[in-house]
């Protein structure tokens, strides 16, 4: 079962982490694989949503329950789809100065083991490009101007 646990320290907002990962329904903009996104399903603090990832010939849809604990937290679990099994969350900390810790990990097993088998040797290199891609979106969505903008202004 491929899971992966990460630590880090944003120059970001817990807020603002918080509200770009709560944004199921942009990833498609962004999330390396992920070719459609839909949130069917509203309640408070929790909704439902389908995720459709595509790499070359695979495509699979899955639904999972996400569970809002609002600028500090979300827990999100599998419901139906191509997995045995899935779980991961995020935790957001404010650490001053407008910087953020964030928590990620997630875990997850196939239901088929051929499937199980690709996806476990590329597990690493593809969580990897995907938090790169959500730290990437908090860039172009939250960076401040720098400076040198202005210095002809």
């Amino acid at each position: 079962m491929p899971r992966h646990q990460e630590r880090r320290t944003l120059p970001y907002t817990a807020k603002q982490m918080y509200d770009l990962v709560a944004d199921v329904e942009r990833y498609p903009e962004f999330l390396p694989w992920c070719i459609g996104a839909r949130i069917f399903k509203r309640m408070d603090k929790e909704f439902w949503a389908d995720l459709v990832i595509g790499f070359k010939m695979f495509r699979e849809k899955f639904t999972s329950r996400v569970r809002l604990e609002p600028e500090t937290r979300i827990e999100v679990d599998y419901v139906k789809g191509p997995l045995r099994h899935l779980h991961n969350h995020w935790v957001f900390e404010d650490a001053g100065e407008g910087h953020c810790v964030v928590d990620f990990e997630v875990d997850f097993e196939f239901k088929n083991p051929v499937f199980e088998k690709l996806v476990g040797a590329l597990f690493s290199d593809a969580v990897h490009r995907m938090v790169f891609a959500f730290e990437s979106r908090a860039r172009e969505l939250y960076q401040p101007p720098s400076d040198e903008a202005f210095e002809d202004a």
